[in-house]
């Protein structure tokens, strides 16, 4: 409530001043200034004027402000110009009565446009009090002339100054901050006026230092060109300390009513710059998708090669630094890619937000970025990793095996090849053609032994033969040099078949010629040589390689052992007892005199070679338990490799499973504000990336265990391939959840949907969502709309499945729910809308120029409107002019934007 005056004119009326709405207070004079007579002399001149201005419309006027509204009559006759509404009848008698009645008409009529007066009585105006004339009169300018000034969020004085700011900003020596001290030196009336009629006044040429040339030269214009009385004497403002607020708003307001077309103008600009602005944005947005999409592809386009490629190593060593290549592909090129690609699926749902939010059709990547391509990709990636890891574990098994067996062969042969030296020299002598009888027995049973010993050879031939065609099936790369070994003891142990046969050929046709050998000499070559034989085996039994994978095996392996170890007290019985068959022959020559010359003509094995080479294998004994013993160590180190891997991953399998499962619960059942909840989602998001250093040590232990060459786990069912995917799907769930919620509240505020409402909207979808999934099917959906008011048709609710699932997917989520009941609720920009504002820019042509973008719209959004406007081509064409209605329907439709 404004009081106009206090106890001076209470004195003088009777009662207290003009009361007004509080929302006016700030516009009121403060009473005791309104006492000062220039301030006095100010408002009489310009309300009378302002007063005038309307009254000539009706083709009379006021001559003294304070007795010309004594009777009532044009004072009534006022209100009625200014607010084309008809008053009450007036009564026309000359009485003190008949005046006070008008009077009272005319304040009735203030008082039912809003306007609350206190104590202030008709007897005031009849009785000519000038200062209650004048508040009455201030009274309704405010009323009828400023307060329904509306610029942007602000009205009435703040909405006027506003204005005034915003017309006068790009004016040199202008800072309008209030309505007297501002207007002082003259410059802000002539920038109002250039700014909307730059053809009237040459600005530049205005000084700051000669405020009475430049208030006159404003005044002048705007009463010759602009049909706006002269309400004020310049000199009356420049000799003023503090010129009249309520003078300067008055004549301000004639302005700003003047150029109330320019104002249209500014508010269609607006709404371009609103709509120019959103789109520049949203431009920018898939510019940086699909930059982000291109870069994300042709990383994976260059990379799926490199994990394709199943070129094999040649040895260990090459296959194990491939592997290590991988571990270092996984640990520190894919992770920054994870991230990409979750922001890059933000970036899209946002960016469609944005789209729905502004009335825009959705966003369609290029050919081959969608996001169901990147996913897609993606998808043969991780199908290329699982393949390349698998492939080259099982190179590194197959080359582990083809060493083992190519080191096995080696031996083999090598002992192999020991034996037959010499033996083709040996079959191929003639030594039986001079030989006595006795010599010749002993050459046969020696024949014989050499048989024997021949055959028991055989299965090491064979071993040889079949270890070379295994590594051939396993494609060993030295395949061509083993062969040929393999070749040349198969052709030699051939040719020693055929002389044997030959030299047993020859013995036998000698036989019958020749004694009988010595028995004993012969039993001894008979046992001595499977004896020695069954040693040489054992001697290669000990010191063959062996490879296992598990503590079963090696446990199997040692048992084995054990059981060989237990037959050596029966094997050295018959080594025993081969040694006695020899003392026995000693002790019968000695005690016949018999004279041995040599060894045993049967055979090549002494008693000494027997002795050695036991002492060889009780030597091997041990070496193999140590190096048993060593391999179970190390199977027992694999275990435990094993079990402390499976320990961590049994916890981690389940807390990543748990925390899926949570953030789905969350993200159906979320309470509290939206800011509450994305508060809540990253502490919660944030307690997921603490939980990274498990997910790290699993890691660690996952290629302590690669290393160790560990191929299985039976301790767990989880693979760390299995716990990779299930982190990067957790991180990525909750990544998309707390975009989401941002998406609700980008549509909340753009939507001014409150509180409640989303709640309201929450709640509803939670109760048709029966799979609490997050989304639903189209039956459910359908019950969904009918249950929040909606009445549907086949044809409307194809139509709303049209906006809520353009992909035909079937599922509707909560934030296609949302944004299609704001988008049914609230109004947004059209494609009319603009080319309306462009109308009115182009002052009702259908096209504009370039110079009218760049008079009306901030330099950037001006040109960018140059840039992409087409030229007009319509029957009123003119040079230089753009068709702004295809550019406005372009930006709500298929374009090239």
């Amino acid at each position: 409530m404004v009081d106009y005056h206090a106890s001076n004119n209470q004195a003088s009326s009777g009662g207290p001043a003009v009361y007004m709405d509080p929302r006016e207070q700030e516009n009121d004079w403060d009473r005791d200034l309104l006492l000062d007579p220039a301030w006095e002399k100010q408002q009489r001149k310009t309300f009378t004027a302002w007063c005038n201005s309307h009254l000539r419309k009706a083709g009379t006027q006021i001559e003294n402000i304070e007795e010309d509204f004594r009777d009532g009559l044009k004072l009534m006759l006022l209100l009625e110009v200014i607010s084309g509404e008809r008053l009450p009848k007036p009564e026309r008698g000359k009485m003190r009565v008949h005046k006070i009645n008008n009077v009272n008409k005319a304040l009735d009529y203030i008082a039912s446009k809003g306007v609350k007066l206190v104590s202030i009585g008709a007897e005031e105006i009849v009785d000519g009090n000038a200062k209650m004339t004048l508040g009455m009169i201030w009274t309704i300018i405010l009323r009828f002339a400023i307060q329904d000034i509306s610029v942007e969020e602000t009205s009435a004085k703040e909405g006027l100054l506003l204005w005034c700011q915003r017309k006068t900003a790009p004016y040199k020596n202008v800072n309008v901050q209030n309505f007297h001290i501002s207007w002082k030196d003259g410059l802000a009336f002539n920038a109002l006026i250039h700014r909307h009629r730059p053809e009237l006044i040459d600005y530049d040429k205005l000084r700051k230092d000669d405020p009475l040339t430049n208030l006159n030269n404003a005044f002048e214009v705007a009463e010759k060109y602009l049909d706006i009385p002269k309400m004020m004497d310049a000199e009356d403002i420049v000799g003023t300390l503090r010129p009249d607020e309520k003078a300067i708003m008055t004549y301000v307001s004639c302005f700003y009513h003047a150029f109330s077309g320019a104002q249209k103008a500014e508010t269609a600009a607006n709404r371009i710059c609103k709509v120019l602005a959103v789109n520049q944005e949203n431009e920018h947005l898939m510019e940086d998708y699909e930059k982000l999409a291109s870069d994300l592809l042709e990383w994976i386009r260059r990379t799926i090669p490199w994990l394709e490629n199943r070129a094999p190593e040649k040895t260990m060593a090459e296959m194990q630094q491939k592997l290590e290549d991988f571990r270092g592909y996984r640990r520190v090129h894919k992770p920054p890619k994870v991230q990409e690609k979750c922001q890059l699926e933000i970036n899209f749902n946002t960016l469609q937000t944005k789209l729905r939010l502004s009335n825009r059709p959705a966003f369609m990547p290029s050919e081959g970025r969608m996001v169901s391509d990147i996913n897609g990709s993606w998808h043969n990636l991780e199908g290329a990793e699982k393949g390349y890891e698998e492939w080259m574990l099982n190179e590194i098994r197959r080359l582990e095996r083809l060493d083992h067996l190519a080191e096995k062969f080696r031996q083999k042969a090598t002992i192999h090849e020991s034996w037959t030296d010499g033996k083709e020299a040996m079959l191929t002598q003639k030594d039986y053609e001079t030989a006595s009888l006795s010599e010749v027995k002993a050459l046969l049973r020696k024949h014989e032994a050499f048989e024997s010993d021949l055959a028991a050879h055989q299965d090491r031939v064979e071993q040889i033969a079949a270890i070379a065609q295994e590594l051939n099936e396993l494609d060993y790369y030295d395949s061509p040099s083993v062969n040929a070994r393999c070749q040349k003891i198969c052709e030699q142990w051939d040719a020693l078949g055929s002389l044997t046969q030959s030299r047993r050929e020859s013995l036998e046709r000698t036989e019958k010629q020749l004694e009988s050998i010595d028995e004993l000499y012969l039993e001894y070559a008979k046992r001595a040589a499977p004896f020695n034989n069954w040693m040489e085996g054992a001697m290669e039994d000990l010191q063959d390689m062996f490879i296992v994978h598990n503590i079963e095996e090696i446990q199997g392996l040692i048992t084995a052992h054990e059981q060989f170890k237990s037959t050596l007290p029966e094997a050295n019985k018959e080594r025993e007892a081969i040694q006695a068959i020899q003392a026995e022959v000693q002790k019968i020559a000695q005690y016949n005199g018999i004279k041995l010359s040599g060894g045993n003509p049967y055979t090549t094995i002494t008693p000494k070679s027997i002795d050695d080479k036991w002492h060889k294998v009780e030597q091997l004994v041990p070496q193999r338990d140590r190096a048993l013993q060593e391999e179970l160590a190390k199977q027992q180190s694999n275990d435990h490799l094993r079990r402390k891997f499976a320990t961590q991953a049994n916890i981690v399998g389940p807390w990543i499973q748990t925390k899926m499962e949570e953030i789905g619960r969350i993200s159906i059942e979320m309470n509290g504000t939206l800011e509450d909840q994305l508060v809540n989602l990253r502490e919660y998001e944030q307690s997921i990336i603490e939980y990274k250093p498990n997910i790290d040590q699993l890691e660690g232990d996952h290629q302590l265990i690669q290393e160790a060459l560990i191929f299985d786990n039976k301790y767990t069912a989880y693979t760390m391939e299995h716990l990779r995917v299930g982190w990067e799907q957790l991180l990525t769930t909750i990544a998309r959840t707390i975009n989401e919620i941002e998406n609700q509240i980008l549509t909340r505020d753009a939507k001014g949907i409150s509180q409640e409402q989303l709640h309201e909207y929450r709640t509803s979808f939670n109760h048709f969502d029966k799979k609490r999934t997050g989304q639903m099917d189209m039956d459910n959906y359908r019950a969904l709309l009918v249950a929040t008011g909606n009445s549907l048709g086949d044809a409307e609710f194809a139509r709303i499945m049209g906006i809520v699932d353009p992909n035909n997917s079937g599922a509707v989520t909560f934030q296609a729910f949302i944004d299609f009941m704001s988008r049914e609720t609230t109004d947004t920009d059209t494609a009319d809308q603009v080319i309306a504002s462009f109308k009115i820019l182009a002052a009702d042509k259908n096209f504009i120029t370039a110079e009218e973008l760049r008079r009306e719209l901030p330099p950037d959004q001006a040109e960018y409107c140059i840039a992409r406007m087409a030229p007009y081509s319509g029957p009123d064409a003119k040079p230089g002019a753009l068709d702004y209605m295809s550019f406005s329907t372009a930006l709500y439709g298929e374009s090239d934007l």
